[in-house]
């Protein structure tokens, strides 16, 4: 049985069995769990006012992240030399990741992980993160999209911006627009001033994503700091799995 695209809020579960369940782009604010077993639950995704057994484990797991990755904590700057230094780490880590992918057979970056984005899909992903929050929200272009950009999968479609699952471009394809995307975000913050960080976008009309609104310079940039640093991390764990099983 498959739920998708539904609105099941408010719903009440009483004597369900959901063992072996999969949850994916799903809104779970404000659920209530009373007398439930969670073993070898495995949950990724933003938390924050999580509390199990009475204890708020959020800041538990924040915590413990940056304590794993000390780099982690960089990604929450709050001056332009912050964010200057933030890119600074993503780039050379990204580096190593990208080297990481070419030790293995060309055909596997294509290949799905339980489900998840390939690593070229990945790559396609942060292009269209770029487009979005960067030449998009802050630099105004409101049709930025190249055509290998890749939305989240719950995005619904949008005239003019591309969703082509099936395209299966190469590595050094995908690199390019890459590269393009990150000099565009090292120009940006190498020029970042505290009076634009502190500023507001004119909002974007037209469709696309994000809407047309305004946003804090801030918030646009942080969200391509998390996207990069998290998608990383998932790009990593992929490449762990396909190395062992190839």
């Amino acid at each position: 049985m498959a739920f998708d695209n539904e609105d099941m809020s408010g719903a009440r579960f009483r004597a369900v069995r959901l063992a072996g369940a999969r949850f994916q782009d799903v809104d779970l604010s404000g659920v209530v769990m009373r007398g439930v077993e969670l073993v070898d639950i495995d949950i990724s995704g933003e938390v924050r006012n999580l509390t199990i057994n009475g204890v708020d484990v959020g800041p538990l797991v924040e915590a413990e992240l940056d304590r794993r990755y000390p780099d982690r904590a960089r990604m929450r700057p709050t001056d332009p030399a912050g964010f200057r230094e933030a890119w600074d780490i993503l780039e050379r880590l990204w580096d190593g990741t990208v080297e990481r992918a070419r030790r293995l057979d060309p055909e596997l970056l294509h290949e799905s992980v339980d489900g998840e984005w390939s690593f070229i899909e990945t790559l396609r992903h942060l292009a269209f993160a770029t487009d979005a929050w960067i030449r998009r929200a802050v630099l105004g272009d409101p049709a930025p999209w190249d055509p290998l950009s890749l939305p989240w999968d719950g995005m619904p479609d949008t005239p003019g911006v591309p969703r082509d699952r099936t395209a299966r471009p190469s590595l050094d394809v995908v690199l390019k627009l890459r590269r393009d995307r990150m000099t565009t975000v090292r120009t940006l913050v190498d020029g970042l001033t505290d009076e634009w960080l502190a500023a507001h976008t004119e909002p974007v009309e037209g469709p696309g994503w994000p809407p047309p609104r305004s946003f804090a310079v801030r918030e646009c940039l942080s969200v391509v700091l998390n996207e990069e640093w998290e998608h990383r991390l998932y790009a990593e764990r992929d490449l762990a799995v396909l190395s062992v099983e190839h």
